[in-house]
């Protein structure tokens, strides 16, 4: 209840106020007037404040607002903007505690461990701290600690963050409209495996593999012996992060080389791979002389089934081939369409988006503008977008943002074309097709074999008259405080009724008696007819004041 509170008050303190009302959450926690006001005029934008919100409830919010600024399907640009800008870089906790943990984890001692452990860390978030150490074999390494305890306040806080949003499905028509639930509960899978270091170990290993024969590409090894759950150790890579230019320039790279070695990278995750990088940033990017280039922190992951990346080869080629129809069918099986959607309004959406880059040079097309275009429509129409769809679209506008101040002139549609080409074959290649035609014609036997089993249950249910009926009620959120006040009263009539009982009870006890008691020097009679007769006016005014018999 604490936490709620916190939650609460932050609300209010960002101008969200209204929000507190509409979930009813002001009806739980007692609040004065002033937090649960209407909407105000306020200095910092939207965005603005919920970013202020999303920092001051600490960690997992701060998780969440990262998570929130993959899904530009869902919010708008400015507002992802903002959420770009959360800090997760928090004060160091002391090295005792990391020692403690570490030895605990690995289950030795840290001198039997490491022949030098840097006490001061090299960085400090939210969820985590690195140290620079070195094992006893010599190897230069990464040290990764959870901080103490966070597992603990992440599932807190993850508990009510679900709670909230079957609340706010419940109450707003947009919270039901989005999906929120299914969206936290994608945040809270994130999250939880964030927390799991040993899987952000295999991300790296599994990224690691798809460049055994790349030269030009680096990942650090993973020392399994010396990681865990909660530790892992890492190789220590000190290259020049890309975001350093004048390093670069200063240090003699060929930043045109370098940006076109960051996109093909990438691209061979993404396409081919169908496992890529979900967070490469310039903080994540490094290099090495020879222009080779280093991908570091891999708890951020994204997945593309064959299916999805079929999907969106579908998508590209219809719109370079100017087929709306073949646009929408593609924007279908990559989303959630809804059934009350303006088709007529869709297509008019889709017809300008695909004029706009329908015979365009590559070289011309930005690869972000493209993406954000494709949300922006799929915001419009509330077509659900599946999250690693969109955080393939987060890594591609961070990818662009990043190789264009390496390289100004870098085409990335150009680079892209050979790849989208080779998926393209692939998906149409004769033994593709032929596992497709057959996995189709093996669903379709499927559900052929049980049509008479469901005609059966079907039959036996009508029987029984139990045939299910779904049944939409307007304003049921004022239905359920109706009944509230029906029961509650209820409730009322009955505890009164009780109380009358009892004191009948001590009445007549008190008559067949006789005996005096510690009770009876008590005017308790006197009392509970008093307190009877108060609760009796109450409930009478209450039914009064509602203008209902």
């Amino acid at each position: 209840m604490h936490r709620y509170r916190e939650i609460v008050v932050a609300f209010s303190k960002n101008g969200f106020g209204y929000i507190v009302k509409e979930l009813g959450l002001h009806e739980l926690i007692p609040l004065p007037k002033r937090f649960v006001a209407n909407r105000q005029k306020h200095s910092k934008t939207i965005g603005e404040r919920i970013r202020s919100f999303l920092e001051e409830l600490g960690p997992t919010f701060v998780k969440m607002g990262q998570f929130a600024s993959t899904r530009p399907d869902l919010l708008p640009d400015d507002i992802i903007q903002e959420l770009e800008k959360l800090q997760d870089e928090v004060s160091p906790y002391a090295y005792k505690e990391v020692q403690a943990l570490i030895e605990q984890e690995l289950g030795m001692p840290t001198k039997q461990i490491f022949r030098t452990f840097q006490k001061t860390p090299l960085g400090s978030a939210s969820i985590g701290q690195v140290h620079y150490a070195i094992l006893r074999s010599g190897e230069e390494v990464a040290v990764k600690v959870q901080r103490p305890h966070i597992e603990q306040t992440i599932k807190t806080d993850l508990e009510i963050l679900r709670k909230l949003a079957v609340l706010a499905e419940f109450r707003l028509d947009w919270a039901a409209r989005y999906q929120i639930t299914e969206i936290v509960e994608e945040f809270a899978n994130a999250i939880i495996a964030e927390l799991d270091y040993q899987v952000e170990g295999r991300n790296a290993e599994r990224i690691a593999n798809q460049f055994v024969n790349d030269d030009h590409i680096r990942v650090p090894n993973v020392y399994r012996d010396y990681s865990s759950k909660k530790v892992l150790t890492m190789e220590y890579i000190e290259g020049t992060k890309l975001n350093k230019l004048e390093n670069l320039t200063h240090q003699g790279y060929n930043k045109k080389m370098l940006a076109e070695r960051v996109v093909k990278a990438l691209f061979q995750q993404i396409f081919m791979e169908g496992f890529f990088h979900g967070d490469p940033h310039p903080g994540n990017v490094a290099a090495l002389p020879g222009e080779v280039i280093v991908f570091m922190d891999f708890g951020m992951v994204g997945r593309l089934t064959s299916e999805m990346r079929a999907n969106f080869a579908s998508l590209v080629v219809a719109m370079m081939r100017d087929n709306t129809d073949g646009v929408i069918k593609a924007i279908s099986r990559m989303g959630m369409i809804p059934d009350d959607v303006n088709m007529e309004l869709l297509r008019t959406d889709v017809d300008q988006l695909r004029d706009k880059y329908y015979d365009i040079p590559l070289q011309q097309i930005s690869i972000g503008d493209a993406v954000n275009d494709l949300f922006s429509v799929a915001q419009r129409h509330y077509i659900q977008i599946p999250a690693n769809l969109t955080l393939l679209g987060k890594t591609l506008l961070t990818m662009e943002s990043m190789v264009e101040r390496l390289d100004p002139d870098i085409s990335i549609m150009k680079i892209a074309e050979p790849f989208g080409r080779k998926l393209f074959k692939e998906q149409y290649h004769p033994k593709k097709l032929a596992e497709s035609a057959f996995r189709q014609w093996s669903e379709y036997g499927e559900i052929i074999a049980d049509i008479p089993k469901n005609i059966r249950e079907l039959t036996s249910i009508v029987k029984r008259g139990k045939l299910p009926i779904e049944i939409s009620m307007d304003k049921a959120d004022l239905f359920i405080k109706k009944l509230n006040r029906i029961s509650n009263r209820l409730s009322f009539s009955i505890v009164l009724l009780s109380f009358s009982i009892i004191m009948v009870g001590l009445i007549i006890g008190s008559a067949l008696g006789g005996k005096s008691s510690i009770l009876w020097n008590i005017p308790a009679i006197e009392i509970g007819f008093i307190v009877a007769t108060l609760m009796f006016l109450w409930l009478l005014f209450s039914i009064f004041r509602s203008g209902r018999f």
